[in-house]
């Protein structure tokens, strides 16, 4: 567990679920990762993003899910691709990503409380 955090602080990092639009394999990537266009809705717009979700997603199975991710870090630069956001998943027992995802239908744009 970290260290604990305020309330405030935690508002701070702005998590929005947005919708896969395309999705393609990142061979150039250092970690075997999957690049992501997300729809995150009017407010956020359209954003990219390098996730390393390889073991148990293929790029086709992805267009058109609800992803969440936090929209206001700084982008990445990750090899030739600038990542603009970070898609949230949690490692499962082997240590692969599991997309965190929203249990209901949720808008594009909608924010974490």
């Amino acid at each position: 567990m970290t260290a604990t955090t305020s309330f405030d602080t935690f508002l701070e990092v702005d998590v929005r679920v947005g919708t896969v639009v395309s999705a393609e394999p990142f061979p150039e990537a250092r970690k075997p990762a999957i690049k992501l266009t997300i729809d995150f809705g009017p407010e956020v717009g359209v954003k990219r993003s390098s996730a390393q979700i390889t073991e148990h997603y293929a790029p086709d199975d992805l267009v058109g899910r609800k992803v969440m991710a936090v929209v206001n870090f700084p982008p990445r630069q990750i090899g030739p691709f600038m990542s603009q956001v970070l898609t949230l998943g949690f490692a499962d027992a082997a240590g692969a990503i599991v997309l965190a995802v929203p249990d209901g239908d949720v808008p594009d744009g909608a924010r974490l409380m």
